[in-house]
């Protein structure tokens, strides 16, 4: 890490993932017995978790994550998560969330950045397996059925092909101009299919997929420069996020740009972008200012905009 000891939200786990003890049945039954169980509904498993659709989502009580014992689990495709550094095993279980006194439904934009490092774990990986699942019923190469394979870590065709999760990189770019003291600027944009109630004035870094064969760091000036038309310089990295929806790993970067340069939004994907004061991104942080928004606590775009307005960009 190039931007000191603190990490973005859910970047840091206590999970033990095991992968040794996913393909060995007795243990794993054995494992059941003695487990901590998350149960995880699918939300809308067609649409990824997208902006708009459900979300998929677990149970909260008080500060922590609802886990069960396997008796009081209810039926559903098990995914073997982990242990604990007591060699406690974690499973998820994919099935409709109980009714449970003092509990409530939470996702990981809910509530990722309050969570333990252990349920911070947890809750991701048992959403991106969640949502891949939910989107590979079928083979991509015959069409047939699959079925869950590996403790919840891969699936199987009819055929016997595997089919393994993937995540995607992605690249999400602070830009500034260097200066510090209030009078430094951010540039942030509005993305279009921000139109739901809570998001039309809401404003983020600029961020984007990697593409086939190309690297992190040129992914980072393309997604600016499409976004935006603004080239950017002197790329800084400060630390990845997991990101399940549907199944990203989101790259954090900060960049130079220079604030006289025009900034031409890419209206399909950036309805509006402009460059914000480090006063006013201050002012808005403290709730302030109601004209514009930042990001949700538990996504690293606000991470990044933190670090900046510290002054360490």
């Amino acid at each position: 890490m190039t931007a000191g000891t603190r990490t973005p939200p859910m970047a840091r786990s206590a999970l033990h993932r095991m992968a040794h003890r996913r393909a060995d049945r007795e243990w794993l039954e054995q494992a059941w017995t003695r487990a901590q169980v998350l149960v995880v509904d699918g939300g809308d498993a067609e649409a990824g978790g997208t902006l708009g659709s459900r979300a998929a989502g677990a149970l909260l009580h008080g500060d922590r994550l609802l886990l069960v014992p396997p008796a009081q689990a209810p039926i559903g495709e098990r995914i073997f998560l982990g242990e604990d550094e007591a060699g406690t095993p974690y499973f998820a279980v994919l099935a409709a969330l109980p009714e449970v006194d003092g509990t409530r439904r939470v996702t990981i934009r809910d509530v990722g950045h309050l969570l333990s490092d252990l349920d911070a774990g947890l809750f991701i990986t048992a959403i991106a397996l969640a949502n891949w699942h939910g989107r590979h019923t079928f083979s991509p190469e015959d069409g047939s059925p699959t079925t869950i394979a590996d403790a919840g870590w891969a699936r199987v065709g009819a055929n016997g092909r595997m089919l393994w999760p993937r995540t995607d990189p992605a690249v999400i770019v602070l830009v500034h101009d260097g200066l510090p003291g209030p009078d430094g600027h951010c540039l942030l944009g509005h993305n279009a299919a921000w139109a739901r109630p809570g998001w039309v004035r809401r404003y983020s870094c600029l961020a984007g997929f990697v593409e086939a064969g190309e690297s992190a760091e040129s992914a980072a000036v393309r997604e600016v420069g499409e976004e935006v038309g603004v080239r950017v310089s002197q790329l800084r990295y400060h630390g990845s996020q997991a990101w399940p929806y549907p199944g990203s790993l989101m790259l954090g970067f900060t960049a130079l740009a220079d604030p006289d340069a025009p900034v031409r939004p890419d209206l399909d994907e950036i309805a509006s972008a402009r460059w914000f004061s480090r006063a006013e991104v201050a002012a808005a942080m403290r709730g302030e200012r109601d004209d514009f928004g930042l990001p949700m606590p538990a996504s690293i775009a606000l991470y990044l905009i933190e670090r900046w307005l510290e002054g360490d960009a």
